[in-house]
């Protein structure tokens, strides 16, 4: 690949896929790179990075809204906003561990990929908190979408339409959040030594109870091993986390440790143990160093076991749940055998699938998300056509030649 295209204003992004839309010129559209390993590789001869278009333009922590240029590093953001007792709702998961990669993240690129951690559950996704978007189309012009204040209904809603869009559609140059106030404690319920099927239901009966679960996961003896928090409990472990008020915290994971005794042997983890283990949750360490690929599979929660039973029993995979036993997290071979049995067993359990990470390769041939049904292929067709005519931005990088 050429010199990548590095603008430094929005205006160099306009000028610049306005240039690459008469002249038909592919662009693999970045931040600083830390996720073009995920899905497929880009079929583009040049780049096009953000990475210099930083900075935040704007952040109210009364109104709990801040507004950040693209390029700008997520840990950034974060220590911007913690600086004034609050946090990102979603809880964004660094992948760097496991996609091999030491570039930090940007905000544009965490957006566009719609990467959501633990809290989902609670919390909602990434793309439910943006609360406006400028963006840049592949025909180099300017969009504006949503706008600064919570209460804002004006235009379609392009921002959830742009989060989870990967670059395919437009290039994101400034994202406006919605943020909340930081949990002045966190704590965690955890049961040993219980086999997937009860760890679910436990799990379940968790996020039932009146308590405010907001993170459910269940680790097999081995991913638990590879968490220092975790590691000297020796065994499967399933977690349950509250976050809120000191006191609240105490009380309410009490009560949850006392509720699910019937499941198995409970113990509770401080507010230290707690941040450690979830982090480690939200960035996949329990497979940081897995060779091979990644898959990441959503399920309902109770075909999950069976669903981790069946990709164990193909390649011997290794695996830990998350969101409840909604994500499961798989690591295996990068074969197409391998990849075949991840597909049967998200299909099995009426869910779908993500090949995050693999060689070069198996991310060319494979289906790395699930085909789309005709009618709705239809739609993303006419969708694509309408902000990307020429084809672009990010070619290949969810669908062949898409």
């Amino acid at each position: 690949m050429s010199e990548a295209l590095a603008p430094a204003d929005e205006e160099g992004v306009v000028t610049a896929l306005a240039e690459a839309y008469d002249a038909g010129v592919p662009l693999e559209i970045s931040g600083r790179g830390s996720k073009r390993g995920m899905l497929r590789p880009v079929q583009a001869a040049r780049g096009l990075s953000v990475a210099g278009h930083a900075g935040i333009t704007l952040y109210s922590p009364q109104e709990l809204v801040i507004a950040a240029k693209a390029g700008t590093r997520l840990d950034e953001i974060e220590a911007a906003v913690a600086a004034h007792g609050q946090h990102l709702i979603a809880e964004p998961p660094d992948l760097s561990g496991v996609l091999g990669v030491r570039a930090p993240q940007t905000l544009g690129g965490v957006v566009a990929a719609n990467l959501s951690g633990p809290r989902r559950i609670a919390g909602g996704a990434t793309r439910d908190h943006v609360l406006g978007v400028r963006a840049v189309n592949g025909r180099g012009e300017l969009i504006r979408s949503g706008g600064r204040v919570l209460k804002n209904v004006t235009g379609l809603d392009l921002c959830k339409l742009l989060s989870g869009s990967h670059g395919t559609l437009a290039v994101l140059t400034e994202i406006t959040l919605k943020v909340l106030p930081a949990p002045e404690r966190c704590g965690t319920v955890t049961l040993t030594g219980i086999d997937p099927t009860k760890g679910v239901a436990a799990l379940s009966a968790a996020l039932g109870s009146p308590y405010g679960v907001s993170a459910a996961a269940y680790l097999p003896a081995g991913a638990a091993a590879r968490v220092p928090a975790l590691a000297w409990l020796g065994a499967a472990v399933a977690l349950v986390r509250v976050e809120d008020f000191a006191p609240s915290v105490a009380y309410r994971t009490e009560k949850l440790r006392q509720e699910l005794a019937r499941f198995g042997r409970t113990e509770l983890l401080d507010d230290g143990a707690s941040r450690n283990a979830w982090r480690a949750v939200r960035d996949a360490l329990p497979l940081r160093g897995e060779e091979g690929a990644i898959w990441r599979v959503s399920v309902r929660p109770s075909a999950a076991p069976a669903a981790a039973a069946a990709v164990v029993g193909a390649f011997g995979a290794r695996w830990f749940m998350d969101w409840g036993g909604g994500l499961i997290w798989i690591a295996g071979p990068p074969s197409e055998a391998a990849h075949d049995a991840v597909v049967a067993a998200a299909r099995a359990g009426g869910g779908t699938w993500m090949l995050l990470r693999a060689p070069d390769g198996l991310r060319a041939a494979a289906s790395v998300i699930p085909q789309e049904p005709p009618a709705l292929a239809r739609i993303t067709s006419a969708v694509k056509a309408a902000f990307d005519p020429k084809g672009i931005l990010n070619p290949g990088r969810m669908y062949p030649g898409v």
